[in-house]
């Protein structure tokens, strides 16, 4: 499998950092289509931890990857995905900085 990595829109300030857990034991497909002009795709393994920025409005796309292709799992809000930079903490829980894949769209 592919990442995608297309340079985020330089007309789009309001960034926010956002953080998606794959706690299933299933490699996943993350998706982000909902920006105008901006491709975001990356390979999440189970349990692993992606950080990336996105905007308020975005949507992420969660697809299952198998051998007879790749479904829609979930649409999260990129908002309920949002993370604190000062803590870098989801839902209250620090995030160890060592198990984080991180993407900056700058």
């Amino acid at each position: 499998m592919t990442s995608a990595f297309t340079p985020f829109p330089t007309d789009l300030s309001n960034r926010i950092l956002c953080c998606y857990i794959n706690t299933t034991t299933q490699i996943q497909k993350a998706k982000i289509l909902t920006i105008p002009n901006w491709l975001y795709e990356r390979v999440v393994f189970p349990r692993q931890r992606l950080l990336f920025e996105a905007v308020p409005g975005a949507f992420l796309e969660i697809h299952s990857c198998a051998a007879a292709g790749e479904a829609l799992l979930s649409k999260i809000p990129c908002l309920h995905l949002q993370v604190s930079e000062r803590s870098l903490s989801v839902a209250g829980s620090p995030l160890p900085k060592d198990a984080l894949q991180t993407d900056s769209v700058e």
